[in-house]
């Protein structure tokens, strides 16, 4: 029985070893992607991966990206993206866990992945350095670069990368190449509802988006856009 215990335990500080030895590799990796792209706190946004990634393959080639800087992106833009996918930004340390217990529970009663709860911190951190996939591996290391991104980065850089590297179309990327694309005009002439539209794009910028008008996307960008009125045109008047 002692010849035993001790083989178990032989075989548990192995196994221990190597899972802080898989530990360390992957630290290494994430610091390898972090100095691949450095996230400075000012100045150009730096292209994503995800865009560069497309254009090496030649999927993109004739991708759009036009970045610019978070102070000549209108107030009402910036607010209708935060209305479509994180509402408490601001208040979050990278991670909505109440958003993530409230979409445990609707996924559970609808039976399948209906809604997700990533938050632009985490958006941002997969956009920037990791690719598409889905796997569990992946969403670790977005977790890791996320709280790298939260530590070392301000909240406005954070959503001034996001605001430029987000996909708004088929090879559209970042506010003001969508705001070209979709109304031949700079992100700065943006109206209430077409900032409400922009910011619909983003759950299914391929198949819901102001040119496809999808039932989802028409549905989504109004309720986008009531919001909006309530902060912008509280009088009702249009």
């Amino acid at each position: 029985m002692s010849a035993l215990i001790r083989s178990g335990r032989g075989v548990a500080r192995w196994l221990l070893r190597l899972l802080l030895a898989a530990l360390i590799i992957d630290l290494f990796y994430i610091w390898q992607l972090w100095h691949e792209r450095p996230v400075l706190e000012s100045g150009p946004v730096p292209m994503s991966r995800f865009i560069s990634d497309q254009r090496t393959r030649g999927g993109l080639r004739m991708s759009r990206w036009e970045p610019i800087a978070i102070d000549k992106i209108p107030t009402h833009v910036v607010r209708a993206v935060l209305i479509a996918e994180d509402g408490r930004f601001y208040s979050h340390a990278g991670f909505d866990f109440t958003a993530i217990q409230q979409a445990i529970n609707v996924n559970m009663e609808r039976r399948r992945i209906a809604f997700g709860a990533s938050t632009i911190s985490q958006q941002t951190a997969k956009n920037m350095y990791l690719t598409p996939e889905r796997s569990w591996l992946r969403k670790w290391h977005e977790a890791l670069l996320t709280v790298t991104l939260e530590v070392l980065v301000s909240k406005r850089r954070i959503l001034e990368i996001y605001l430029n590297t987000a996909q708004l179309g088929r090879g559209v990327f970042g506010v003001q190449a969508a705001a070209r694309h979709y109304w031949n005009r700079p992100v700065a002439l943006l109206s209430l509802r077409q900032a409400a539209e922009l910011a619909a794009t983003l759950p299914s910028p391929g198949n819901a988006n102001p040119n496809t008008r999808s039932v989802f996307f028409r549905s989504h960008a109004d309720k986008i856009y009531r919001r909006l009125q309530r902060v912008y045109n509280p009088s009702g008047n249009s």
